[in-house]
């Protein structure tokens, strides 16, 4: 299994847990097209081509244009992508388990390169909010559609 960076000067780690069936979790999530539907973080989301390892999209957040590629995709439980953006190497990993009726998702992303070792303390704060948001934004739209 692909990990993050242990070594990157910044790694946020976490999770929530989301009153809705996997199914609709992990669809939502890797519907990557459909991203800006849910989440007001993302105002673009393109998959070229299906999901598969190897496959790379391009989104836009927060004024940064990027492209990530699948490094190893378990449908239904976990997807890791990465790839470099503006001098930042992310690495970020998802996993989704049911736990009873609701499913836990976890999330842990690197981030290493010159701009962050210039900048940790402020890049490690922006991930980790972003991170939340992105849970959050998951969790309530996943919960609404129930």
């Amino acid at each position: 299994m692909l990990t993050i960076d242990e070594s990157a000067p910044v790694i946020v780690r976490l999770s929530t847990e989301i009153n809705a069936p996997l199914e609709r979790v992990w669809s939502l999530h890797t519907d990557i097209d459909d991203w800006p539907v849910w989440n007001p973080d993302i105002d673009q989301a393109r998959m070229e081509g299906p999901l598969t390892e190897g496959a790379s999209f391009t989104w836009r957040t927060h004024g940064m244009e990027i492209t990530s590629t699948v490094h190893e995709l378990v449908p239904g439980a976990r997807i890791v992508w990465g790839g470099p953006a503006h001098g930042i190497q992310g690495v970020h990993v998802w996993t989704f388990e049911q736990s009873g009726d609701r499913v836990v998702v976890r999330t842990e992303e690197s981030w290493s390169g010159a701009p962050v070792d210039a900048a940790t303390d402020q890049l490690a704060a922006a991930l980790r909010t972003s991170l939340e948001d992105w849970l959050t934004c998951l969790k309530n739209r996943a919960e609404k559609l129930s």
